[in-house]
């Protein structure tokens, strides 16, 4: 690795010749016969490196902002990291090759930071150190993949249902697919370590994600589904999901979404042992009809005539394409799939001006990406509404390249001030009123008589018109537009109608008093 701006006490290279060395001395150990001590003793080391390579990655950006304590927290980081991969071989059911994931991300950090400088964006200060998950395999090590891998093919059927699931994926919902894949990768540190901790395939996690809601986090059906995994409100609230009384529902909360998600797939994996079919049925269609079929089946697979034809055609369409999505975010090569690279390394950055995430997509850029920023800070950010002012000092979650951007075009200067006045353009001011219309005679008419002038009756006084007192809610309001319509003071009519910041929950049917409002 070329020298970075700070030392470690201990180097990654070291690291990841150590790790090498317990992934070669490691063993399989038979998941059943673990104990249930030796199970929580594995879980607390993976939940202690996750938390180490967080804490390593929030030292880089301190150490980006020169903050001296950045080198010391790295450095304790990457000890914790060490203990943790000696105590995992040690640990029976320890999965080194999971744990060695995040040494594989810091230690190939240096080649991937160097990729992709674009036309908009001349050097950004982004840390060198930290390696952006982005296409499958690369964001993992070999032996884990290949471990999910054959996993994964053991544990579903690939038959011409899902290959009729792929060739859609590969034709008509090629966008859908890629939009997915891109959206995940911004969210994955989020939502992967549930599913790795509890044993399950995260293809899995990817397929269901793309078929509920192609990884749009404020996504929500007519029947009252919600996030990026689209829990019911009843099924989300057995999972602790929910209204968490600031006015923000958890379902969409990607890491949240995700947590519930691996505990609902575990119990269904209780019911249905690796039958993966029946688990999504039970996801789609509801666990209760799924579990009646399963036990009528008495052995028989999902894909018995008997059997598929009990559940409704929503559902037989649904567990086809899950299973194809997933078996293209592993086998995107084989059949000609390339996912655009993302550079998804999480950062936070802190506002130094009020501004929204409206303004926040204008001043960033494209910054190498296809489509901006604006989707992977409402994912990230969920709790705010794209419209809404965030006032100096607001953390935001992001990336190590929008916090470079952010510093380079938003703080100050043309860009930032052109994004501050688009966003804050008020359409009404684009119309003009003009007096009286005065209409001219026709030239070739004949003149009419004269008439003796009659002195102009005054004008009644016209009453303005009164501002509307009340609204009614409609689906896809927001205060911000309600705002807008009105000419109102988002604050002022949000302490009027009770309205917690930031996220301003609104609900169909609802009615608001119209404070503070010029119309």
């Amino acid at each position: 690795m070329p020298e970075s701006r700070f030392s470690p006490r201990f180097p990654l290279a070291h690291l990841g010749a150590l790790a090498l060395a317990l992934v070669l001395s490691s063993h399989a150990t038979d998941a059943q016969a673990q104990s249930r001590r030796d199970r929580e003793a594995a879980e607390a080391l993976n939940q202690r490196m996750l938390d180490a390579e967080g804490r390593y990655r929030e030292a880089l950006v301190r150490i980006a902002n020169d903050d001296p304590a950045g080198v010391e927290a790295s450095n304790a980081a990457l000890e914790d990291m060490e203990d943790v991969m000696v105590a995992c071989e040690k640990q029976r059911g320890c999965s080194v090759p999971q744990l060695l994931t995040s040494y594989k991300r810091l230690l190939k950090a240096d080649a991937d930071a160097q990729a992709g400088q674009g036309e908009d964006d001349a050097p950004v200060d982004a840390p060198d150190g930290s390696l952006p998950t982005a296409d499958v395999p690369a964001a993992a090590s070999a032996s884990a993949l290949l471990s999910e891998d054959e996993r994964f093919k053991r544990m579903v059927e690939l038959n011409p249902a899902v290959q009729a699931g792929i060739r859609r994926w590969l034709t008509d919902m090629r966008v859908s697919l890629i939009t997915s894949h891109e959206n995940y990768q911004y969210m994955r540190h989020l939502m992967s370590p549930a599913f790795k901790r509890s044993g399950l395939p995260e293809a899995l996690l990817f397929g269901i994600m793309a078929k509920e809601s192609n990884g749009r986090v404020h996504a929500r059906s007519r029947a009252g589904a919600a996030g990026p995994l689209q829990f019911m409100p009843a099924t989300g609230r057995r999972f602790g999901l929910g209204p968490d009384g600031s006015g923000f529902d958890t379902r969409y909360d990607p890491r949240q979404a995700a947590d519930a998600a691996a505990v609902y797939l575990n119990e269904r994996f209780a019911q249905h042992g690796d039958e993966i079919e029946y688990w999504l049925a039970a996801y789609n269609g509801g666990e209760g009809r799924a579990l009646r079929v399963y036990r009528e089946a008495a052995g028989r697979r999902f894909w018995d005539p008997d059997v598929y034809n009990q559940f409704p055609p929503e559902t037989r369409d649904y567990v086809p394409m899950v299973i194809a999505a997933a078996w293209l975010y592993l086998h995107p090569q084989e059949y000609g799939l390339t996912f655009p690279k993302v550079d998804a390394r999480p950062a936070t950055f802190r506002l130094e001006r009020p501004a929204s995430i409206y303004e926040l997509t204008i001043c960033l850029g494209n910054g190498n990406t296809r489509d901006g920023y604006m989707r992977a800070l409402r994912n990230l950010n969920p709790s705010y509404e794209a419209e809404s002012l965030l006032p100096v000092g607001t953390v935001l979650n992001g990336t190590v390249r929008m916090a470079g951007l952010y510093r380079q075009w938003c703080v100050r200067g043309a860009r930032a001030d052109l994004a501050a006045e688009l966003v804050n353009s008020d359409p009404r001011a684009a119309i003009v009123r003009t007096g009286a219309i005065e209409v001219l005679p026709d030239a070739n008419a004949e003149a009419p008589a004269a008439l003796p002038a009659a002195p102009a009756a005054p004008r009644p006084p016209q009453a303005a018109p009164a501002p509307a007192r009340s609204h009614r809610v409609a689906r896809g309001d927001t205060l911000g537009k309600i705002a807008q319509r009105y000419g109102c003071n988002i604050s002022t009519l949000a302490r009027a109608n009770g309205l917690r910041a930031p996220a301003y929950a609104l609900k169909p049917g609802q009615t608001l008093t119209l404070q503070g409002c010029a119309r």
